[in-house]
């Protein structure tokens, strides 16, 4: 049974930082890429941060120079360095896994809250 276990989210204030994880479990195949996704109240979900098996990254123009995602592919785990944050990037932060031959898995969120 897959399962993609996310920690980190949290309250901030505006400027400060975080750091998001999620591992991902019960994987027999090899995972093509795996990223972060977000959802803000009254809109909808949208990527924030990629990461693929060959290191090639993609960000949302709004997170560019201010997000980093890695990638610890020998633990299956992915992580979203978060600085600068501003209340914008307020949402329910997924993480996403695409597995080769198999399609997607999510995991169950985590609440990412900045104030002003």
């Amino acid at each position: 049974q897959v399962q993609l276990v996310e920690s980190g989210g949290g309250l901030v204030q505006a400027g400060g930082s975080l750091r998001l994880s999620c591992t991902a479990s019960g994987i027999r195949f090899s995972i093509n890429s795996m990223g972060w996704h977000r959802q803000a109240p009254g809109k909808q979900r949208e990527l924030v941060a990629r990461v693929f098996s060959d290191g090639t990254t993609n960000y949302a123009d709004s997170v560019k120079g201010r997000f980093t995602i890695s990638r610890d592919n020998a633990k299956n785990t992915v992580y979203l360095q978060m600085n600068s944050l501003e209340p914008d990037d307020t949402g329910v932060y997924y993480c996403r896994a695409v597995v080769t031959n198999r399609g997607l898995y999510w995991g169950q969120g985590t609440q990412v809250t900045v104030s002003s």
